[in-house]
């Protein structure tokens, strides 16, 4: 009964935090008028200063304090602190200039770029379905390019960016909220600097006393940093093959809202890009399951 309860708990979390991540364009599209530049100063600024306040409430600080004495794992975060705002960047400019489709395909395909960064610098086998899942995603990419007559850069920036950023947190194996913080704090001189430049050209959307946009630029830092929380909590209490399940609910919500919220336009050619994207994901998902059960 235990475990079924810490397992429900597990979902439970999981479920909270995908969904919030697939809901966060809505957070984007209401500070729109923000340039994503700014956007992303706050978010890391904001970031930075909630996560001090987690590692000082959770009694992290001693670990923190070892870890930014191991220079080789430091070297590390500076490259992953840029591939992560790379990410950040790139997906705030997408929902700003109504992609979120594109950012959403970018999110499903991430999973199979991850296998595939796996097979070159781990040496992980691939089976015959997965082999099979690899080879739709890249004709999924093919069609686009055909059919659509460009290459879906947002979508590849957003996957290989995420997924670069992952083997490198991989790498250096360090939990995620002490990782996130030191990555930001990295960041942090170049939003502060960032901020009042814009400031003194007058160029601010941050402005003194807090209008609407300001209050809500103050919450980039919850949306940042509450979601992953939630993903921590879910990554302890159920299995990572069932926590990979749950990974695809993030850009299917996003998806749907773009579809049928912000009525972004999908004709029949990105539909087919999609659905080979999808039984790409179906038989990576299923193939991986059977494995792990036997």
């Amino acid at each position: 009964m235990q475990k079924f309860s810490i397992e429900m708990q597990g979902y439970i979390y999981a479920i909270l935090a995908f969904s919030f991540w697939g809901l966060v364009p809505i957070y984007f599209k209401l500070i729109s008028s923000v340039s994503p530049t700014e956007i992303l100063a706050h978010r890391i600024i904001w970031s930075v200063v909630l996560l001090f306040g987690i590692i000082i409430f959770s009694r992290q600080m001693g670990a923190f304090k070892l870890l930014v004495k191991d220079f080789h794992k430091i070297k590390y975060l500076f490259l992953s602190s840029l591939l992560v705002s790379t990410n950040w960047l790139v997906f705030i400019w997408a929902v700003s200039n109504n992609m979120i489709t594109e950012s959403s395909l970018g999110y499903y395909i991430n999973p199979l770029v991850n296998f595939s960064l796996g097979i070159i610098f781990f040496k992980d086998k691939p089976s015959k379905w997965q082999k099979v899942a690899i080879l739709l995603a890249f004709l999924a990419i093919v069609y686009q390019v055909i059919m659509l007559g460009s290459i879906p850069i947002v979508s590849l920036a957003l996957a290989f960016s995420f997924a670069f950023y992952g083997l490198i947190r991989k790498k250096i194996n360090l939990p995620s909220v002490t990782g996130l913080y030191i990555e930001t704090l990295i960041l942090f001189p170049i939003a502060i600097l960032y901020f009042c430049y814009l400031t003194l050209h007058e160029q601010n959307s941050f402005v003194f006393p807090p209008n609407g946009i300001s209050y809500l630029l103050l919450l980039a830092g919850v949306v940042t940093v509450v979601p992953l929380l939630w993903f921590n909590a879910a990554a302890t209490k159920i299995s990572l093959t069932h926590l990979g399940f749950f990974q695809y609910l993030g850009p299917t919500v996003s998806f749907l809202l773009a579809v049928f919220v912000y009525h972004e336009p999908f004709n029949h050619d990105k539909l087919v890009t999609f659905i080979l994207i999808w039984l790409a994901l179906i038989i990576f998902s299923f193939d991986a399951y059977f494995r792990r059960k036997k």
